[in-house]
């Protein structure tokens, strides 16, 4: 039987749907599964389990490694872009001496010429001469309407129209910020949290900053028992650093004032909730999918690449 061309590819005067798809081009959307969503037990930056976990009053979780290395990095590029700045400055300031001696040099040199030469020499601030004043025998002058031309002509391909491609440099901010929330964020806002191991199999319940990770450790809430999951929403206390689920979180500590732990008291502000990556459902999270948009070509073999969470 002869084939149904009106279905094949590239028949129709216009790109399908599908066939936009299959050539990569235009913005491709996608929602994230559970395999790129980070668990609530792994670090922000590093993307692992957590060693001797950290977490800042937004609720973001850092391993003490990778926090303190973030904040050394944003350290020096700050020194770095404030040393550029400082020498930008100091070039602007040479660029302006170096004009005023330039003007007060062109004054003196045309006070000279008007003195000692033998015919008059007109002159404006601007530094051009005069329409009255002597150009020489072979010297061609442009009329203003020339000029302004000249000066105004977009010629990317002279030298002399070609425009200037400096980079300003900013003064840069000083202080550092969170590298998940974006926020201003110093080193002494941060507080050690803790986590319940489930050692149910032992028959004991042992607290743990995380010194060891391991990808087979499971927590549980120290009040309820419960384990944890990327399901549930977790709060820290920063006052002692123990992590609860928020149902237990939110109908004891404001009560008893006091953690359900170590006893140590606490205020409704010391509670942290605590940020998550969530399981993937459409009825559960929020802001799960990926867009990324594609300019290419046919045969580019780029057609089937996934977009990226961004």
């Amino acid at each position: 039987m002869p084939q149904r061309h009106s279905k094949n590819n590239n028949d129709l005067a216009y790109f399908t749907y599908d066939e936009k798809k299959k050539l990569g081009y235009g913005t491709q959307k996608e929602r994230l599964g559970k395999d790129s969503i980070k668990p609530f037990d792994a670090c922000s930056l590093c993307l692992k389990p957590f060693i001797d976990p950290m977490c800042c009053h937004k609720g973001h979780v850092f391993c003490r490694e990778c926090i303190l290395e973030c904040f050394l990095a944003q350290k020096k590029d700050i020194q770095r872009r404030l040393a550029a700045h400082a020498s930008q400055k100091q070039q602007d300031k040479d660029e302006v001496e170096e004009k005023l001696m330039l003007q007060k040099a062109r004054e003196l040199d045309e006070f000279d010429q008007q003195n000692h030469g033998a015919l008059p020499r007109y002159s404006d601030k601007s530094h051009n001469q005069d329409k009255n004043g002597f150009h020489g025998a072979n010297s061609v002058k442009a009329t203003s309407f020339e000029e302004e031309a000249l000066r105004t002509m977009k010629a990317f391909w002279l030298p002399s129209a070609t425009p200037g491609a400096s980079v300003r440099v900013e003064a840069p901010e000083t202080h550092t910020v969170c590298p998940e929330g974006k926020e201003k964020l110093k080193l002494k806002n941060l507080f050690s949290i803790r986590f319940t191991e489930d050692n149910s199999e032992e028959g004991e319940v042992k607290i743990t900053s995380s010194s060891s990770s391991s990808y087979d450790k499971s927590y549980i809430c120290p009040s309820c028992k419960v384990t944890l999951t990327n399901t549930m929403s977790l709060v820290a206390l920063s006052s002692c650093g123990h992590v609860f689920c928020k149902k237990c979180g939110e109908k004891f500590m404001p009560v008893d004032k006091v953690c359900l732990v170590c006893d140590k008291p606490c205020k409704d502000r010391n509670l942290v909730a605590l940020k998550k990556g969530g399981t993937g459902f459409a009825e559960h999270d929020d802001h799960l999918e990926a867009k990324e948009y594609k300019h290419l070509g046919s045969g580019s073999g780029l057609g089937l690449v996934r977009p990226v969470k961004t």
